[in-house]
C-alpha cells in the first residue's frame, strides 16, 4: 500500500497518509481548527526493496523447464554447446596426445 502526501488548501498543513490504492481520496484537513479542503500531491513513490539472496531470471522458470533441467543434470548432461568443451579437449571430443600440441599433430604436407 502506498503513502500519499496531502496539503490543505486553506492552512497549508502537509501530511502523509498510508492508504490503499482503492481507498477514496481524503477531502478534509485533519487539523482541529481548520475545516479546509485537502489536495493530494504528486509524489515520487516508494523505492523497491529486494530482500534475500538475489533475484534472477531463472528463479521463475516453469515447472516443465525445471523438471527437464533436473533430469539433464542427473543423466550427465546433454550435448554440450560449441565453446563449452572441457579444457584440453578438441572439438571432436578427443584429448590430444600427451606432450603434443595441435600444430604437431597435423601431418606435414
Amino acid at each position: 500500500m502506498p503513502t500519499y502526501d496531502y496539503q490543505c488548501e486553506k492552512c497549508g498543513h502537509r501530511f502523509e497518509v498510508f492508504q490503499s490504492m482503492n481507498d477514496a481520496k481524503l477531502t478534509d484537513c485533519p487539523e482541529e481548527a481548520c475545516d479546509g479542503a485537502v489536495k493530494r500531491l504528486l509524489g515520487t513513490g516508494a523505492g523497491l526493496i529486494f530482500k534475500g539472496a538475489g533475484f534472477y531470471q531463472t528463479d521463475y522458470r516453469s515447472e516443465s523447464y525445471q523438471a527437464g533441467a533436473k533430469t539433464e543434470t542427473s543423466s550427465g548432461g546433454g550435448e554440450s554447446k560449441q565453446g563449452d568443451s572441457k579444457k584440453g579437449e578438441s572439438k571432436g571430443g578427443e584429448k590430444p596426445a600427451a606432450g603434443k600440441t595441435k600444430k604437431e599433430s597435423k601431418p606435414a604436407a
